[in-house]
């Protein structure tokens, strides 16, 4: 999938759209965007928000099923942002929208590694299985963090999953990859 630059633009205004409409409710109806092709295309999607100058984490949900339209996706994941599990007792506010980038992974289809080792540690996203549980790192999480391959499955096993770091390494577990397109980071 190619994103044109007002693709990205319209994706990165229906992020603020739905923010906002959570945030600071008004009478105002949002904007009619014009939908172009691409962004009718079924496609999965992660938003982020990070605090301006720290990078600080706020609030990333993610959608790996390609389901609905990009644009619908986006839509519908920006606004769940906002109940993050992470920041429970440290909810983003409207006030604080000014202060935080927005960033947006419009996924690939995922496909089945080979191998649970068989990624490429900083372009591939990760998508983990085992049993019913699953977790997901973006390729940022590597590039951001320096961990080798099995460190972050290590990781991904412990805080994705809620298991023992090792069970990468058992049988039955399955990890499938995705690219991405990285729209932003952009100011609020």
């Amino acid at each position: 999938m190619e994103l044109s630059e007002k693709s990205r633009s319209t994706l990165l205004e229906l992020a603020r759209i739905a923010l906002r409409q959570r945030l600071i409710p008004s009478d105002t109806p949002p904007p009619n965007l014009e939908m172009s092709p691409e962004l009718m295309q079924p496609a999965g999607c992660f938003v982020s928000l990070h605090e301006i100058g720290t990078h600080k984490l706020r609030g990333c949900v993610g959608r790996i099923d390609a389901v609905k339209p990009l644009c619908e996706t986006v839509y519908l994941t920006a606004g769940e942002t906002l109940a993050d599990p992470r920041f429970i007792n440290q909810r983003v506010t409207g006030e604080e929208l000014s202060k935080l980038t927005l960033e947006i992974s419009v996924l690939s289809p995922s496909r089945e590694a080979a191998d649970v080792l068989d990624f490429d540690l900083l372009e591939d996203g990760i998508y983990l299985t085992m049993g019913n549980r699953a977790g997901f790192f973006l390729p940022q999480v590597a590039r951001e963090t320096g961990w080798s391959k099995e460190q972050l499955l290590d990781r991904l096993c412990a805080e994705k999953l809620g298991l023992h770091p090792q069970v990468w390494q058992r049988p039955g577990v399955k990890l499938y990859t995705f690219k991405i397109i990285v729209v932003g980071p952009e100011p609020f």
